[in-house]
């Protein structure tokens, strides 16, 4: 029996690269294949990757859907919030959705451009479903009521919000910036010649030049500063990545938001030709 080979998804190719990024190597502080945290564990994102399918489906057919980025965002969010392991992909799916909407990093621009005001709405309200952690500092507060209002009394669409949020939040700033970070670790993928044992050291490699603001945003700019000096330690060689994985649990150290990135970026190199498992 002769079997057709299908062509892979954009869906597909989303949920691939959720899977990899978490079953990746080591991720220092972070959840992966060598260890849990006591209310996170290895399965809850896996079974995130395959709950967000419909979103990104819906996604994949944007231009028939009645939905904007708004919309499938929170989609994306309600679908993959019935698990107790709590958020573990809105970040990624801040980024993902327009990517696969759009098909290109360049096509992704217009389209998040053309999002509206109830895109925003839609974005604040998936955000309420979260526990993704605010700077205290935020005068759109996901947690406020009167959020909403300000939304609409100011008429800022999903693009002005993350425009708002990137000077703190380099998943927001992605947006604006052409998505460069995600761009830089699609073509180091597609460098190294590894396979899925790149993402790893693409992990490595994009800490190594960025303060990680989830970071920031739990503990402050000096300990941001730190992981990231560690992480060019372990570039350099002159650090284990086993090592920097201990400090950065034993500190409670997350790079959630690079870990975000890593899941774009592996979208991206899937999609332009990376071949994960050679």
């Amino acid at each position: 029996m002769k079997i057709t080979e299908k062509k892979r998804s954009r869906a597909e190719t989303a949920q691939i690269a959720m899977m990899l990024e978490v079953c990746t190597g080591v991720k220092p502080g972070n959840v992966d294949r060598y260890h849990d945290y006591d209310d996170t564990c290895l399965e809850h994102f896996l079974a995130s990757a395959i709950l967000a399918r419909p979103a990104f489906d819906e996604a994949e057919n944007f231009h028939s859907s009645e939905k904007g980025l708004g919309g499938i965002i929170y989609e994306a969010v309600a679908l993959t919030n019935v698990h107790s392991g709590g958020n573990t992909h809105f970040g990624a799916f801040i980024l993902l959705i327009p990517l696969i909407a759009a098909g290109t990093i360049e096509k992704a621009l217009e389209l998040i451009h053309s999002t509206t005001v109830d895109d925003a709405i839609l974005f604040y309200r998936a955000f309420g479903l979260t526990s993704v952690r605010m700077n205290e500092t935020d005068d759109i507060d996901v947690n406020d009521p009167a959020a909403i209002d300000y939304l609409t009394k100011n008429g800022m669409t999903l693009y002005d919000v993350m425009e708002y949020s990137s000077p703190k939040d380099m998943v927001a700033a992605e947006w604006t910036n052409s998505f460069q970070l995600t761009k830089k670790t699609a073509e180091f993928l597609k460098q190294s010649g590894r396979g899925r044992g790149a993402v790893s050291d693409a992990f490595i490699s994009l800490l190594s030049g960025e303060k990680d603001t989830f970071i920031v945003k739990k503990f402050g700019d000096e300990t941001a500063e730190w992981a990231r000096e560690q992480a060019c330690l372990v570039k350099k060689g002159e650090l284990s990545i086993d090592d920097f994985d201990m400090m950065c649990l034993e500190k409670g150290v997350n790079p959630g938001s690079i870990a975000d990135i890593i899941i774009a970026g592996i979208y991206v190199a899937i999609s332009e030709g990376w071949e994960w498992d050679s």
